[in-house]
């Protein structure tokens, strides 16, 4: 059985290290902050501009003029800062951001992304993504193997506008952990209620199997 929205985050949240500054897109990403050990002190940056953002509010403390990206409300932590969106993306920009974590509609084995654009679907701009995936130091991202036609969205090459270029090092889908390298998709990890050849069998673009291949735990 594929993994629930929830795995993935727990997953992701490992790869996440102390000292980090992690940038969180929409979505599944977002719920990564939610499993990041207490014992890691991580900054979570917004594009809108704020440096250390808390956890999600409760009803009675919703501010609505404290918001993420997404336009969620959020809190801010014990030492946040604000700043414009100028001084966000040129923290961005400068490579200052440590990790990203996005969704994705498609993710080709040559690493690139497509993130944007929702066929059939009124288009108001890319957003903060391009920023994102050109300037922070790694990005990894969030997604579901398929779609709902049962489709891989991990292809040969990507078929809608794309976000960037060759930038994608690693992917946590429902069905398991894949490293992109220069020969492909490599399976690293694989949903524990799955086996690595369903993986590969669900995949559109060229994947090999790591020899140390495991199942994936939280």
């Amino acid at each position: 059985m594929p993994l629930s929205r929830e795995q993935i985050a727990q997953r992701i949240a490992q790869e996440v290290q102390d000292g980090f500054v992690v940038n969180l897109g929409i979505g599944i990403p977002t719920l990564v902050a939610n499993y990041v050990s207490d014992d890691k002190f991580v900054m979570f940056q917004s594009e809108n501009g704020l440096l250390g953002m808390g956890p999600f509010p409760l009803d009675q403390d919703v501010d609505p003029d404290l918001i993420n990206a997404g336009k969620q409300t959020v809190t801010a932590a014990k030492g946040a800062s604000f700043f414009s969106s100028a001084d966000s993306f040129a923290m961005i920009r400068g490579g200052h951001v440590d990790l990203t974590v996005l969704g994705a509609m498609e993710v080709d084995e040559e690493g690139n992304i497509a993130n944007w654009m929702v066929p059939g679907k009124m288009i108001k701009g890319m957003g903060g993504a391009m920023d994102l995936v050109a300037g922070a130091k790694r990005v990894i991202v969030a997604m579901q193997h398929a779609d709902k036609t049962g489709a891989s969205k991990l292809r040969k090459l990507c078929t809608l506008p794309l976000t960037g270029k060759k930038c994608i090092t690693k992917i946590v889908s429902d069905f398991g952990v894949i490293d992109v390298t220069p020969q492909g998709f490599v399976l690293r990890e694989y949903a524990p209620d799955m086996s690595p050849e369903q993986v590969v069998k669900a995949t559109e673009g060229k994947m090999t199997v790591a020899p140390d291949v495991k199942p994936m735990t939280f």
